[in-house]
């Protein structure tokens, strides 16, 4: 069953997790198991927002899950796009990928996908629920994100935060108090809703208002120090950093549609410890995974019951992206890009 692109976030647990608890009890057979064990090692891409202390527990984990006591190697992003431009310039010159498991956004596991970089492997098998696999089996969805509108409530009262998207276009915002990031693929998503054409009025005319551009980070830290007022489309992965250290950072809650980026996890093709990526992945959607992830880094998968992501998907109106919208998806990320004024 394909899941759609809009979805009230009840009715998509219900149909995504009836088949995740059909194949709870499935795990990683012996074999591969004993393959892994062979490898003796993972080298993990994953976002920095995971910590060096998040991947440790992540790995003393499923190391004890597997009785295992395998060499485990995280890699924090050193950007998004440029580690996935990394992966396919490393292809075209025919030398064995960096990592084995590489955890990025849907949107940017799209571009590997459609360039066929990323390593198909039956992962229903192994428990995953199929909902949740994508890509022709070659990547898993981990965890949700959801991105809104943020904004800096020691400037901006909540009553007067944006109440839907079109109101980051208001005059008021002109002349560098809007922040906008350099994930452009956040704003393609609205493309299924809004359509196409619409969506593409909507960022050229946010181009017009001359926002402040920038990475994720900065134009968080901007927004903390009140050097912008509004943010358009902070993920809650930064609400979470703010909520955590006190930050008067906090989302434009009453906005619709959510859109909700899923990191996707992928062994690569021609990954060097394979078998080990593919059992490490399964150890990720697992319970205890996925309470690790969640612990760290603020995120968990919106498909299983209990977790935040799930809870906070209840009643709202989601965005998530399918495969049959990854072409068109990374074709706006990149139109975008340029309309904003992105030249790296």
């Amino acid at each position: 069953m394909k899941r759609l692109s809009v979805v009230a976030g009840g009715a998509i647990a219900f149909f995504a997790l009836t088949g995740w608890f059909e194949q709870a009890k499935a795990a990683p057979s012996d074999e591969l198991v004993a393959a892994a064990r062979k490898e003796g090692e993972i080298d993990f891409h994953a976002p920095s927002t995971l910590t060096p202390q998040g991947a440790q527990a992540l790995a003393e984990a499923f190391n004890k899950q597997h009785n295992l006591s395998i060499k485990f190697r995280y890699h924090p992003t050193g950007g998004m796009g440029t580690d996935v431009a990394k992966v396919v310039t490393r292809s075209a010159a025919g030398i064995t990928p960096e990592w084995d498991v590489m955890v990025v956004t849907d949107a940017h596991h799209a571009t590997l996908w459609l360039k066929k970089l990323l390593q198909p492997f039956d992962y229903a098998k192994v428990g995953i629920d199929r909902n949740v696999i994508h890509y022709d089996n070659g990547a898993v969805s981990l965890a949700n994100q959801f991105a809104l509108p943020a904004y800096n409530t020691k400037l901006l009262p909540a009553k007067d935060a944006p109440k839907r998207w079109e109101d980051l276009l208001d005059p008021k915002w002109k002349g560098g108090k809007l922040g906008v990031t350099v994930a452009t693929h956040h704003l393609a998503r609205l493309a299924a809703e809004w359509g196409e054409e619409k969506t593409t009025k909507y960022v050229k005319d946010l181009a017009k208002q001359m926002p402040t551009i920038g990475p994720l980070g900065t134009v968080y830290t901007r927004l903390q120090l009140g050097e912008v007022v509004l943010a358009a489309g902070l993920t809650d992965s930064f609400i979470h950093r703010a909520k955590k250290t006190g930050a008067p950072i906090a989302f434009a809650e009453e906005v619709q549609p959510v859109i909700s980026p899923a990191y996707y996890a992928a062994v690569l093709k021609n990954a060097a410890h394979r078998n080990m990526g593919h059992v490490f992945i399964a150890f990720l959607m697992s319970p205890e995974g996925q309470q690790i992830w969640d612990k760290f880094t603020g995120e968990s998968s919106s498909f299983i019951p209990g977790t935040s992501a799930y809870k906070y998907a209840q009643g709202k109106r989601v965005l998530y992206m399918t495969q049959e919208q990854a072409q068109n998806m990374d074709r706006l990320r990149a139109q975008y890009y340029k309309i904003l004024g992105f030249t790296k």
